[in-house]
Order: C-alpha cells, then structure tokens, then sequence
C-alpha cells in the first residue's frame, strides 16, 4: 500500500467538484505552486520542469506496468473461464449421452409411472407457491434504483455497484473537513466529526476498497460510491442491519447492459431469460437446449420406437 493513498479521498473529492475534470485540477495545482510556492522561481523553470518529467515518468511507467499485469491477468482468467465453460458443455453432452438410453416398458408401467409423476408434482408445486408466498411476503419492495428508501439514507444498485444518499442534518452546509467517512472491505461509518455516526454497520459482501469514493452533495448529504467485488449478483441490503428487498423485483436497465463486456453481459442476459422462463413457467435456456438436443436424437434414430419409453 502506498503512503500516499491516505491522500486519495481528498484529490477524488476535490476533482469530483471541478466541471473540469483532470485538467482543470492540474490547473489548480500549478496556480497554487504558483502563487503559495518558489516551485518556478526557486531552482530556476529548467529544474521545475526537469522535475516535473521526473515525477511524471516515475508515476507514469508504474501505472502502464500495473495496467499491463492487470490486462493479462484478465486474459488469463478469461482463458480459464473459457476452458472451463468448454469442460462443463463436454460433461453436459456426456451425461445427456449416458442419460438418453431408452428403457422399453409395458404400457401399464407406462401408466402408472405418470400418473405417480403428475402426482408428485402437483403435491410439490403446491407448496412451493405456498413457501415462496410467505417468504416473499416480508420482502421490500425495491425502489427504482433496485434499493431501498430508509428512514437515514436511500440506497440504489447495479450490478456493479452500489451508490448510497446519507442527508446529513447539520443546520449548516457541511464540508469535508466537518465529517468521517470510513469505507473498509466489510464496513461502512459514516458521520459528523465528535458526533455518533450516522451510519456505522457490517456490509453483507465485500467491496473493492481502492474504486469506492464518496463526494458532498451540495453540502446537505454525503454520497458514497462502493464498487462489488462480485458483479453478478444483486445485494438484498446495504447494510448486514437493514430489512432486505425482494430481489426478484429488481428490474435491471436494458441500457446498462451495453457497458459490459461480452462475456458479463452473456451471462447477464442468460440470467435474465431463465428468469422470465421460470415466470412463465417456461423451459430455461439450458433445460431447452436438452430439449432440443433430445429431438435431434429422436431425429437421427427413426428406427427407434418412443412411445413406450422413458429416459432413465
């Protein structure tokens, strides 16, 4: 960890105000050394900007090394995702192979078999709706942001992030320096400085510290950013002490789905079918693809004959 990162929220802070952006925070800097600083005048513009370079290409060539690791680390776990998708279809095929022997059976044992079936399932459908009923019924609803609206702050999520409101009642416009934002892996605390937070708990996942910020919105509230280490699943709750949503609610923006990459946005849209087939009571994707692959072998072996059969 750098000794530098305890700097961080600052710099995020301070370029999340200005319209703009980098840029306009280099501007900041440069005027300050400028006008509170010998920076220039000290050594002579030379050695200011032989400096500058120095400090540029230090920073800089550390940054492409980490963003290089960091790109064939991605490769190389894309490629072991991809051998193990490859891995899973060939055991999928290998079981539906072993599991499509035709078993021959008279007509009554034909019969009974499905009026047992139709029995069974009948009794399990049941209960399912039952069970699933009650215990959705002590869910909250989501909001529109697939979050909640709490009595102390109004939390909204995508899959790859959660973005929390806290109102900060102060009677004055808050600042930086007036508050405490403590964002760990596993917690959150947040608040006024001498003052009991406002908000201090136990987050239900883990988040990835070093891409989470928070900024002050119009010194009335503090906005906090958390980016999942997981993104493929939606949270139920901000906080471990909070009432959970409903997650089969929560309605994902078709729009997003474009700043994906392929592959998340392939199971993220696979995950979304399911979902509407399950609602309709309709064969899943992978279900289907049995399915289909089934009357492809019913297809290829006319000889043989179906209808006093059962895949066993």
């Amino acid at each position: 960890m750098s000794e530098y990162e305890r700097f961080d929220s600052v710099f995020l802070s301070l370029a999340q105000q200005l319209s703009g952006g980098v840029p306009q925070l280099f501007d900041v800097l440069f005027e300050f050394l400028a006008r509170k600083t010998d920076f220039y005048s000290g050594a002579g513009v030379d050695q200011a900007r032989a400096l500058l370079l120095e400090k540029f290409e230090k920073h800089g060539g550390k940054a492409m090394r980490e963003a290089e690791e960091a790109k064939k680390r991605k490769e190389e776990q894309e490629r072991k995702l991809a051998e193990k998708r490859a891995a899973q279809k060939a055991k999928e095929e290998e079981e539906f192979r072993n599991a499509a022997k035709v078993v021959e059976i008279t007509d009554e044992e034909a019969a009974e078999f499905e009026k047992e079936q139709a029995k069974k399932t009948a009794v399990e459908s049941t209960f399912e709706k039952k069970d699933g009923e009650e215990e959705d019924s002590n869910l909250i609803k989501p909001n529109s942001g697939n979050g909640a609206d709490l009595a102390k702050y109004q939390w909204t999520q995508t899959l790859q992030e959660l973005e929390v409101r806290i109102p900060i009642n102060a009677g004055f416009a808050i600042k930086s320096r007036d508050v405490v934002v403590k964002i760990e892996k596993t917690s959150v605390t947040v608040g006024l400085k001498n003052q009991p937070p406002v908000v201090d708990g136990k987050l239900p996942n883990p988040i990835k510290v070093e891409n989470c910020n928070w900024v002050i919105e119009n010194g009335k509230a503090i906005v906090l950013t958390l980016e999942k280490i997981n993104d493929m699943e939606w949270w139920n709750r901000f906080l471990d002490s909070d009432p959970p949503i409903n997650t089969k609610e929560v309605k994902p923006e078709n729009s997003k789905l474009s700043d994906l990459d392929g592959e998340t946005r392939a199971m993220v849209e696979k995950m979304m079918y399911d979902q509407r087939q399950k609602e309709m009571g309709l064969p899943t994707s992978d279900e289907k693809k049995k399915n289909d692959m089934l009357a492809q072998f019913m297809k290829q072996h006319p000889e043989m004959d179906f209808s006093n059969a059962k895949i066993g």
